[in-house]
């Protein structure tokens, strides 16, 4: 354990609020069993807030739990984790049950969206409507003033006065781009305590105070498919509903060689194709309608904009005139230099000043400014 003078360091030093400031009031920290949420909540105790643990069960049944017993971060190992930790930093510890959140919001979008040809990011839908919308009803209907969770960002309040998700202090692990679609609500009763330390950081505080969760590696899949198998899950989700195999064609709509199914490609792939062309090919569109994989050159992939609809507002209320940002357009993308302006009710078109790789409708454009999230939408 950490002797008294080294937790007050780690505070001291990541700006830790006094004490004072927060004797009495309550927040629920969302427990994945990893070191992150784990050290958030202990951040969270020694600042002063009264701290519950929550493990959010969302899977559909015990066939699927077994499945992924030793996978994901909602798995039965993760319940097992989050309890131990708990019960180590003598916090309060419960599981709430989310299944029918998470079936109607992540699972059932995930599957749609793939069915129609567009590559979804469940991580953003499943943060905005279940790790905060039912996760925080569920927790003021209990008298917390908070949620908290172990995510790499920092929750600001501008000078505009709006709230807005913002880079942490480790720029490799920025969770900000999954974190765009929160509301203004969800964000003014959000801490995220690990924003301010680096990832080396958390993981030696955690090994200095001997949790039990210390040495355990980072989750890298998504959560419900620990296999990475996409099309399967799929197919064992949609069932007829999945489109069978058709042709890979080229921009002029000749035929190459048959494909699996448009459940198995995103844009800009070019592993997996099993296409004899003599050089490298990428996939360049997806045709639902005609159950077609385009396939193009490595330049045929590379676009200077895009449009997105369902936008959601952040650190900006409304965009009146062009604005220059930069803009992310999948988590691993480095932020590219653009213009954003609007493209009619509820869009956004956003012009790069070079072109980027692989610009794939389904997954959000997500616009910064000074470190911060102005707002994103889902690219069309």
């Amino acid at each position: 354990m950490l002797e008294d003078n080294e937790k007050g360091w780690y505070l001291r030093v990541k700006g830790g609020m006094p004490l004072g400031r927060n004797m009495g009031k309550k927040v629920v920290v969302g427990m994945s069993g990893g070191v992150d949420s784990s050290v958030a909540a202990y951040l969270l105790k020694e600042q002063g807030y009264e701290v519950t643990g929550v493990t959010m069960q969302i899977w559909q049944d015990e066939g699927t739990e077994a499945e992924i017993e030793n996978g994901g971060c909602c798995g039965l190992t993760a319940v097992e984790d989050a309890r131990r930790v708990a019960q180590y930093l003598k916090i309060p510890y419960y599981v709430m049950n989310f299944k029918k959140e998470f079936k109607e919001n992540v699972i059932n979008y995930f599957v749609e969206e793939y069915l129609q040809g567009r590559t979804p990011n469940p991580c953003i839908a499943c943060n905005r409507y279940v790790k905060w919308e039912s996760l925080l009803q569920r927790s003021l209907a209990i008298g917390a003033d908070y949620i908290a969770t172990g995510h790499y960002a920092r929750v600001k309040r501008l000078p505009n006065g709006r709230y807005a998700v913002c880079h942490s202090a480790t720029a490799q692990k920025d969770q900000t781009y999954a974190l765009y679609n929160l509301t203004q609500y969800q964000l003014a009763h959000t801490l995220m305590p690990a924003g301010d330390y680096e990832k080396e950081e958390i993981r030696e505080l955690a090994w200095r105070l001997g949790l039990p969760v210390a040495q355990k590696p980072d989750s890298q899949e998504i959560c419900f498919i620990p296999d990475n198998d996409y099309a399967s899950f799929i197919d064992r989700q949609a069932k007829e509903r999945v489109p069978g195999p058709g042709n890979f064609v080229t921009k002029d709509g000749s035929i190459l060689a048959a494909h699996k199914g448009i459940t198995h490609y995103t844009i800009g792939q070019r592993k997996g194709l099993n296409l004899a062309m003599g050089h490298p090919v990428f996939v360049t569109r997806i045709c639902p309608d005609t159950n077609e994989i385009v396939i193009g050159e490595n330049e045929d992939i590379f676009t200077s904009s895009l449009c997105c609809d369902k936008v959601n507002y952040m650190g900006m209320e409304d965009l009146p005139e062009p604005r220059k940002v930069t803009a992310k357009i999948r988590y691993g993308h480095k932020a590219s230099p653009c213009i954003i302006e609007k493209a009619g009710e509820d869009k956004i078109k956003c012009t790069f000043a070079s072109p980027v790789r692989a610009i794939t409708p389904g997954q959000a454009a997500v616009f910064y400014e000074n470190d911060c999230v102005l707002g994103g939408g889902t690219i069309l």
